[in-house]
């Protein structure tokens, strides 16, 4: 199943606009080096952590937690029919995407409040063991898995483009794909996340998103519609990629973003080069709209130059 053509082009929509603008998807993914995310049923609002059937108590504070140590929380559900069962157990995931911690952790539970004795700090640092230790019954899970944002209520763009591309998904791999909420960055859908690597790609459709898939498999990230890794800022996201594109690496932990300062990022890479990567910041133009529905304006947008790669650390 594919995207409908007409879809990606509506009129009005923001991700028409970035489209057609040929907007650059590098350096626009979310920053957060660890993930939680429950499974919810039912409805969702624009903020799906307290418009839900979740507990809007609980989903604010845990949201707020998680934020403190740069996690990011957010629902899921699978694709399809959102009915809740009664007695229904949530899925939950726990991701580290440090690089050489990368984990992902898979449990169930009967009331999301038991979430609350998660060592969320030790999820940001990679630090499993301690993970394990604060909540019983986490299990290891050893193939990535994908969300796709489809929180309509939130921006239109992620219902229209997200939900095919979602179902489509769930038929060619079962079980590895689910429907998130708000993800960032609508005017890239279908947007989406892989999990424990935290690389979010945009512009995604059927065959590009089973591609990302199988990738990341065998321990590969593609460039393809390739936002940026979540583990890094967004400056050292938009350097990664330009190091990737220059280099043809796509060895997912191959690449470190070891620094930056006002002019340039540094990345590494774990043979011992590492290259100084400028990267600058610009107004759009022309003015382009966020998110649906809003009025155009000069957003920022990132630009990577040419790697130069460093003499000193040539073997």
């Amino acid at each position: 199943m594919r995207v409908p053509p007409d879809a990606t082009s509506r009129p009005g929509l923001c991700s028409t606009y970035c489209r057609q603008l040929l907007e650059p998807l590098e350096g626009s993914a979310i920053v957060a080096s660890g993930w939680v995310v429950l499974e919810q049923p039912g409805p969702w609002g624009a903020d799906a952590v307290v418009n839900s059937h979740l507990d809007p108590e609980f989903g604010s504070r845990f949201d707020a937690e998680c934020k403190k140590v740069d996690v990011r929380f957010g629902l899921i559900r699978t694709p399809g029919r959102h009915s809740f069962p009664a007695n229904h157990a949530q899925q939950v995931y726990v991701a580290s995407t440090v690089p050489g911690k990368t984990f992902l952790l898979s449990a169930h539970v009967t009331d999301p409040e038991t979430l609350s004795g998660l060592d969320l700090g030790a999820v940001a640092r990679g630090d499993r063991a301690a993970v394990n230790a604060s909540l019983p019954g986490l299990v290891p899970v050893h193939e990535s898995i994908m969300l796709v944002c489809t929180n309509g209520k939130r921006d239109e763009c992620c219902a229209i483009l997200g939900r095919p591309l979602v179902n489509a998904l769930a038929t060619a791999a079962p079980g590895r794909v689910w429907e998130a909420s708000h993800l960032g960055g609508h005017r890239f859908s279908p947007t989406a996340v892989l999990l424990p690597s935290g690389t979010m790609h945009g512009h995604l459709n059927a065959k590009t998103a089973l591609d990302v898939l199988a990738a990341s498999d065998i321990g590969d990230t593609l460039l393809t519609g390739l936002r940026g890794r979540t583990t890094w800022t967004k400056r050292g996201q938009a350097a990664e990629i330009a190091v990737r594109q220059q280099t043809g690496e796509l060895s997912l932990d191959a690449l470190t973003v070891a620094g930056e300062d006002l002019e340039s990022v540094t990345v590494w890479h774990r043979d011992g080069r590492s290259w100084t990567v400028p990267v600058t910041s610009a107004p759009a133009d022309p003015p382009r709209p966020e998110s649906c529905g809003k009025e155009p304006f000069a957003m920022s947008i990132l630009k990577a130059g040419t790697p130069v790669l460093v003499p000193s650390a040539v073997r």
